[in-house]
């Protein structure tokens, strides 16, 4: 096992005076090809390109010397440090941070950042990122080869996004460009490369600043389901306040999630979809009804995509969905929807009758079906009188092979 393993950050600043020392005294260095290209990396020390972090920590685990591993910025922040720790390699590292990307790529445009996502695309997590940016107003993606700028403005067809663009950091080739999302699949990005998505108001933590890093959970009116007032008044009995608390809970919607709502009448599910952090495209064949939800998400300060036509048909061209609601349709909605499969499908039902259809037909695709009878009265709190009753078949769908 190397006797002494450092981690040292790079953002294209001289070397502190201990990075130096660290590196001086290294008999194996491991890094990109312009770290390794640096002046101080002593002539005789091995040296390990950097591609697999896993496959340089099995090396360095094995070196009998001193080691040094040179990363881009802050290497604790989403970099090599978590894999050089982890538990397979037995390594004790000491670490010599630098100024992280992120924070470089937002001096570099003059923002702030405190109030920003920051997520990690990789061709795998690509989708999940591309989702915070539909639902977030400021998110700083830390992109690489595959799932980087032109892969993001293609996934997000459909919503307006200003991406600044900052190219290879610290280095003497850095640029920085500011494109709409549609025309960054028009050009060549240099890696490595963060890009700062912008989208609907940014700032509104006020001249003081938030108090929590990221989307401030304090922001809006509290509670998991708000009342049908804060919706422009009665919602109907497909959106009561107990039934969408239900779906919401059967649902699970969170960060990273892109959700579905099929039939978004009021706007009421799709808005606190859109505040547990999913992203949201809420779908109604009545304009009226995407102005009003289109109404709802600005008054309660979320986004959302809004799309105007009839299900099924018009579900063809939506990106794949996490989760869903139907709310209008009936069975041949919620079928095709389970053929895109989601990882859960949420729709009520007015009748016994009608639940059966469709549980029946969530069967037949492979989900776990659950239904409940929904019962809430609504009492009148002067005189303790009923004041509205509402019934409905609560059914969900998930899918068991995947993990929700």
């Amino acid at each position: 096992m190397a006797d002494r393993v450092t981690v040292i950050g790079w953002d294209g600043s001289p070397l502190t005076a201990a990075a130096r020392g660290a590196l001086g005294a290294a008999t194996l260095v491991a890094g990109a090809a312009h770290h390794l290209a640096l002046p101080e990396v002593p002539a005789g020390a091995e040296r390990i390109r950097l591609g697999s972090v896993a496959l340089a920590a099995r090396r360095i685990a094995a070196h009998r010397g001193t080691a040094v591993v040179l990363a881009d910025g802050d290497p604790g922040f989403f970099g090599v440090v978590r894999t050089l720790r982890a538990p397979e390699f037995g390594l004790e590292v000491e670490v010599v941070p630098a100024v992280s990307s992120v924070a470089a790529a937002f001096a570099r445009a003059g923002m702030p950042w405190d109030d920003a996502q920051v997520v990690v695309a990789h061709r795998r997590t690509l989708r999940r990122a591309v989702n915070v940016c539909r639902a977030h107003t400021k998110v700083a993606v830390l992109t690489s080869p595959g799932a980087g700028p032109a892969e993001l403005g293609l996934l997000l067809e459909g919503v307006h996004r200003t991406f600044v663009i900052c190219e290879e950091l610290g280095t003497a080739h850095e640029r920085v460009s500011v494109v709409t999302s549609e025309k960054a699949a028009d050009h060549t990005w240099r890696d490595p490369n963060v890009v700062i998505v912008l989208g609907g108001p940014v700032g509104t933590a006020g001249e003081t600043g938030g108090w929590i890093a990221g989307r401030d959970p304090s922001a809006g009116p509290r509670g998991w389901s708000l009342p049908a007032g804060a919706y422009g008044g009665d919602l109907g009995e497909g959106e009561t306040q107990l039934l969408r608390a239900s779906q919401l809970a059967r649902l699970g919607p969170r960060i990273g999630d892109l959700v579905w709502d099929i039939g978004c009448g009021s706007g009421a599910f799709a808005v606190e979809a859109a505040r547990a952090g999913a992203a949201v495209i809420a779908v109604d064949s009545d304009r009226a009804a995407c102005a009003r939800t289109d109404a709802a998400a600005r008054r309660l300060g979320v986004q959302l995509q809004i799309v105007h036509g009839t299900a099924p048909h018009v579900l063809e061209n939506l990106p794949e969905p996490d989760v869903v609601r139907v709310a209008g349709g009936g069975a041949a909605v919620v079928s095709a929807v389970a053929d895109r499969r989601p990882q859960r499908i949420v729709t009520h039902a007015a009748t016994r009758d009608a639940a059966e259809l469709v549980g029946r037909d969530l069967t037949e695709h492979g989900y776990g079906v659950e239904c409940a009878l929904l019962q809430s009265v609504e009492l009148d709190t002067r005189a303790w009188t009923e004041k509205e009753r509402s019934v409905a078949f609560l059914l969900s769908g998930v899918l068991p092979r995947r993990s929700a």
